[in-house]
């Protein structure tokens, strides 16, 4: 079934035509609000067509790592609900959802994003913990950009907790926002036989070659790469590719 689907997705992309109408390198829609969610201390929700994502950010305080002494952390986690695609199982995280929070966390790290230094408040003994929650509502395709792009905006909306006796009181928000340094942007070229097409639909993943996600800075520096699907890319292709989402980018984030 896939074969047929995607020799028919290939004849349409050869004469620049997808299902919905779109070009090759077309975003659908997209709308971006903040502070979406009452009891985080930050958050977002993204829409790109019917796809629909929540990111909420918790800030707690613990103990930092040994090796790490005065250095905030970070971790990331994904659930992709049931109810945004059947494709998708309750229970403990799934591959694709490994893989989506370490594409988010992989590009806020490298990127440097935030100062995570600045989250010390004494060393070797108590740091801010960012904890990110990525949340599925509708899986319609791309969910890999649409996390990204909720995740710095979830990060630049959150404020810090107040602090009473070393413990968070969080019915007390401050208006001290996350040291912030850079917004990266992700962006994921996939390829299907000789073309190349963003932001797809499921339909349309489902018979991708290989794809490969793009985080880059404002001033266009690569910060991290990850390439999925079952077939190799060429050099040739992952130029092509970067060049694609370095331009696609500066659309993103227009969003922000």
């Amino acid at each position: 079934m896939n074969e047929e689907s995607k020799k028919h997705i290939l004849r349409a992309l050869t004469e620049n035509v997808r299902y919905d109408g779109r070009k090759d390198l077309d975003y659908r829609e997209m709308s971006l609000e903040v502070g979406v969610a009452r009891n985080a201390e930050g958050s977002a929700r993204i829409k790109i067509g019917n796809t629909e994502v929540i990111v909420g950010i918790k800030m707690e305080l613990g103990k930092p790592y040994p090796d790490t002494p005065n250095e905030g952390c970070l971790m990331v986690g994904a659930e992709l609900l049931p109810l945004s695609n059947p494709a998708f199982e309750s229970g403990p995280p799934s591959i694709q959802a490994v893989e989506l929070a370490r594409v988010v966390d992989r590009g806020i790290r490298e990127s440097h994003a935030i100062d995570i230094k600045k989250l010390c408040i004494t060393p070797g003994e108590l740091v801010w913990f960012i904890n990110i929650d990525i949340c599925s509502i509708n899986d319609e395709g791309n969910l890999f950009d649409a996390a990204s792009i909720a995740t710095i905006a979830a990060l630049k909306d959150t404020k810090l907790p107040g602090v009473k006796n070393n413990l968070v009181d969080y019915k007390s928000k401050t208006k001290t926002p996350l040291p912030l340094n850079k917004e990266p942007i992700e962006v994921t070229v996939h390829k299907i036989g000789d073309k190349f097409i963003i932001d797809p639909l499921t339909e349309e993943e489902a018979v991708i070659d290989g794809r490969l996600t793009v985080c880059c800075t404002k001033e266009g520096n690569i910060c991290a790469l990850q390439k999925g699907g079952d077939y190799p890319l060429t050099a040739e292709d992952i130029a092509k590719m970067v060049e694609i989402a370095l331009t696609k980018s500066k659309e993103l984030r227009k969003l922000l």
